[in-house]
């Protein structure tokens, strides 16, 4: 992967973190709580995942972007383990809402999560701000 392709990547997952909001918020405002949490939880793993790249690294799964999470930025002190708590717990609901039908969520519970959920991103788009683009390095796939 070149730098050329590590700074599309980053781009394209800002753009699908905004995109993936931008439906949960819809969704939720419709009354399909369900895949409102889905589409939540891809807002997030994408601004995650752009995070990552900023650090040159690539995750190659779900859990691999938790883990890098975790390791480069909740370990550094860059974000707090509740941040890392939010991303494992809308996991798990990203995978209640895709497939377990039975599992109940609120209209109250997903604008709950919506705020929570942007807190984070907001977060991590001022940290974003803060690094510099040029620092970014090829990705190690993890």
């Amino acid at each position: 992967m070149t730098g050329e392709n590590v700074r599309l990547n980053f781009d394209d997952e800002l753009v699908r973190a905004a995109e993936a909001a931008r439906a949960a918020e819809l969704l939720a405002s419709n009354g399909l709580t369900s895949d409102a949490v889905s589409r939540l939880y891809y807002a997030l793993l994408h601004s995650v995942r752009a995070l990552i790249f900023s650090k040159g690294l690539e995750p190659r799964s779900h859990e691999g972007a938790l883990r890098l999470f975790g390791l480069h930025f909740v370990k550094e002190g860059m974000f707090t383990r509740a941040d890392s708590h939010l991303f494992a717990r809308m996991m798990k609901f990203r995978e209640e809402a895709d497939y377990n039908p039975s599992y109940p969520f609120g209209s109250e519970d997903v604008v709950a999560l919506i705020v929570e959920v942007n807190e984070l991103r907001d977060r991590i788009a001022r940290h974003l701000e803060l690094t510099p683009k040029a620092s970014m390095s090829l990705p190690k796939q993890f």
